[in-house]
């Protein structure tokens, strides 16, 4: 069986070498087989390989197919199994966006919370030099060496 990408299917289906279009069900996915006028059979693939072009519903397998002037198509949906929905990459990966996108908006009103907080202190600022003062006095604290007690002799 030969495989078309849906340029080649649309070339195909403008110069009238199509025969007819029959939408297949196998699992969870629908797929798309093309007869042409000259006798051969041919499945829809994807754009820069040659596995068969997967539809997770018929509705989305007809919208390309009407866009592509197809406006008929036999459908044999006896292998199909809608249980049997499979997760893609594209799923995995739009799941990932979502998840970091979802968790760069809780941090971001996190940190708008706590900037908005010490924005509302009460308290009076810092200056730099202070800052760097108490990080210097802090500094030499952790440095000295801890004193040692002297047990008082009997």
């Amino acid at each position: 069986m030969q495989s078309l990408t849906l340029d080649q299917f649309k070339a195909t289906v403008s110069a009238g070498g199509i025969a007819g279009v029959t939408l297949k069900a196998q699992g969870g996915g629908f797929f798309v087989e093309i007869a042409t006028r000259a006798g051969t059979h041919a499945v829809l693939t994807k754009a820069r390989s040659t596995q068969p072009r997967r539809f997770g519903t018929p509705t989305s397998a007809m919208l390309v197919l009407k866009e592509l002037g197809i406006g008929s198509a036999k459908v044999d949906f006896t292998r199909w199994d809608p249980d049997q929905k499979e997760v893609t990459q594209n799923r995995d990966r739009r799941s990932e966006a979502m998840k970091q996108a979802h968790e760069a908006a809780a941090h971001a009103k996190w940190l708008s919370s706590e900037l908005q907080a010490a924005i509302d202190d009460p308290r009076p600022s810092l200056s730099t030099e202070q800052v760097l003062a108490q990080f210097e006095l802090d500094e030499e604290a952790d440095e000295k060496p801890p004193r040692t007690r002297r047990r008082a002799s009997s």
